[in-house]
């Protein structure tokens, strides 16, 4: 864990990078800005931005939203964005990897869910905290981290962690409410808890099974298939493959695991299996998209 104060002329070496990246599970930033340059840049990693003070313009992938504080956005791994400043801005980052995800003290079954709620947040502007009262939380939970940062008292470093991890879940939760399902209006209870059950029990390829599935929700086997069509606009198992392909994209191109070690997580049979899926989805093998991301990185 990091914790840093940035001055203005530290965040201008910053931001004339392409991208940026992060060589820590998380790290915090303060940043008191009057103006910035309008360069738009990227991460590798996800960022929390939570307006203290000021206002402006957020950019993001060719949207604006006009910020004000208690505004916080999510910023995913490619999103291209940047700041356009209208009054002194107090800016506080929460900067985090996949990594920090899969160490935190979150039970297993909800870091996969969660995972997936980050991955597919939808990459638009505006505020991420549709809950007013998740908003009245979120400030007090900010201001305690800071508070924990100044004062330095023993546990320092793990009361800090906890507070992350409690404001990432909070806002996980605004962003569940109102992810796109990747369903269409016709969609009912069931084919959401359908897709939710994919979602949990991705690492688990047996409980992927129509059989399983069908058995699960009350579904025949035969019916199964066509309902889950009807409302994902998808078959069942393009649904599976695609997620799981965005699962490996993301280890790739964001942690260190091995090619064998993400066959282990994933539920493949062997490396040969995986290999085999991945470049029927993409055309090229693990390693060479590894490879190709690392030199245009």
């Amino acid at each position: 864990m990091a914790i840093y104060w940035y001055n203005f002329s530290l965040f201008l070496y910053i931001c004339h990078m392409i991208k940026e990246n992060l060589y820590e599970p998380f790290e915090i930033v303060f940043k008191e800005l009057d103006e910035l340059p309008e360069y738009e840049h990227k991460h590798t990693f996800f960022e929390l931005v939570y307006i203290l003070s000021g206002t402006g313009t957020q950019c993001i992938n060719k949207h604006s939203f006009n910020y004000h504080p208690g505004h916080m956005f999510l910023i995913t791994p490619e999103d291209c964005h940047s700041f356009d400043i209208k009054s002194t801005t107090q800016f506080f980052f929460i900067r985090f990897n996949d990594i920090f995800i899969r160490n935190s003290s979150i039970p297993a079954a909800n870091r996969e869910k969660l995972e997936f709620i980050l991955q597919n947040a939808n990459h638009q502007p505006g505020c991420i905290l549709r809950n007013q009262t998740d908003k009245s939380l979120v400030k007090p939970i900010v201001e305690a981290i800071i508070r924990e940062y100044v004062n330095r008292d023993v546990f320092n470093k793990e009361l800090i962690q906890q507070l992350v991890n409690t404001l990432i879940v909070v806002v996980a939760r605004n962003i569940a409410k109102y992810l796109p399902q990747e369903v269409n209006e016709a969609t009912d209870e069931k084919a959401l808890d359908i897709l939710q059950y994919i979602q949990q029990h991705i690492y688990a390829p047996e409980k992927l099974r129509t059989e399983a599935i069908s058995k699960e929700f009350g579904v025949s086997a035969s019916y199964l298939g066509r309902y889950f069509k009807k409302h994902a606009n998808e078959t069942m198992q393009q649904y599976i493959n695609n997620y799981k392909l965005k699962l490996i994209e993301s280890r790739l191109l964001r942690s260190d695991l091995r090619i064998n070690e993400i066959v282990a997580e994933l539920g493949f049979t062997d490396e040969s299996h995986l290999n085999k899926f991945f470049r029927k989805l993409k055309g090229i093998s693990p390693s060479q998209f590894r490879n190709k991301k690392h030199q245009t990185a």
